[in-house]
């Protein structure tokens, strides 16, 4: 049994509710020189591309996903993850699944050219009615974009965590239960529904007495806010889940996430059995 399936197993046993589960997902960032065992690389997609919402979610349910650079579906994400260059200026070469959104919503679908990862960082994609790029928008000619102006959205994503300049080979989505039983993950996300957030915050409290700064925005929050924070700033981040996580992956409307560093996962876990009989979770409206 590995740590992290260890690690789990006493924060759900702690929490007092039987048949309790909480979605987890581990991830683990293969970049530079970094070997990538043979079971990840087995793990890739074939034949098409994930998003890393879809990712994530799949690894929740038990199965390891592997996106590189060739299998990832969402090219924000691939920024954020620092797969491809924040300003490469060429589209991405084949079928990625948020693209192929915009493509399917634009009128004239055989003059439908791309988005490159720099017209998502310039704000062009996320600000598409009032650029002028219709192609862009993901529901259609009345789709106002996602944010009002290109000078808001560039404003927010200089605000979004990413991991730049790139030199990430791999990405490697899994749960506690994976083969591979020495693979150490970089950050743990835990999907929980309000009342069980209450319970992992007050867990992590207990031994440590710091609290837990939120920064959250609207869009890239499972790749930028809930894996590529944490990781960069080796602190917990909370967010809720965004357009891609909600319509794509299909995140249920009472779960929102919580990401944090491995290390302070080990740390939640035993502050939920040693604060156990502080915080009667089985009592909270809602816990069963």
């Amino acid at each position: 049994m590995t740590d992290l399936k260890k690690a789990y197993d006493c924060m759900i046993e702690s929490m007092g509710v039987p048949g309790l589960q909480i979605p987890l997902t581990a991830v683990k960032f293969f970049r530079g020189n970094d070997i990538i065992p043979e079971t990840v690389l087995n793990c890739r997609p074939q034949g098409l591309t994930i998003t890393s919402c879809q990712a994530a979610r799949q690894a929740g349910l038990g199965d390891g996903v592997c996106l590189t650079r060739e299998t990832i579906g969402c090219v924000a994400a691939a920024i954020t993850f620092g797969l491809v260059g924040q300003d490469e200026d060429i589209p991405l070469e084949g079928s990625r699944v948020y693209i192929d959104i915009m493509k399917e919503h634009y009128e004239n679908r055989k003059a439908f050219t791309p988005p490159s990862p720099k017209d998502f960082t310039d704000g062009i994609v996320y600000a598409c009615k009032a650029a002028g790029r219709e192609e862009f928008a993901l529901f259609g000619k009345e789709d106002v974009g996602r944010y009002k102006d290109v000078e808001t959205a560039k404003s927010a994503i200089r605000q979004m965590s990413a991991i730049q300049p790139p030199d990430t080979r791999a990405v490697f989505f899994f749960s506690y239960d994976f083969e591979e039983g020495n693979l150490i993950p970089d950050v743990v996300v835990l999907s929980v529904r309000p009342v069980e957030l209450t319970r992992v915050i007050q867990a992590y409290q207990y031994n440590t007495g710091k609290r837990v700064n939120a920064s959250m925005g609207g869009l890239r929050v499972v790749n930028s806010d809930l894996i590529v924070r944490p990781y960069l700033t080796q602190e917990i981040n909370v967010s809720t889940y965004c357009l891609g996580a909600r319509l794509i992956a299909e995140y249920e409307g009472d779960r929102m996430g919580i990401g944090m560093p491995y290390g302070v996962f080990l740390e939640v876990s035993k502050g939920m059995k040693d604060s156990r009989t502080g915080f009667p979770f089985h009592q909270y409206p809602g816990a069963c």
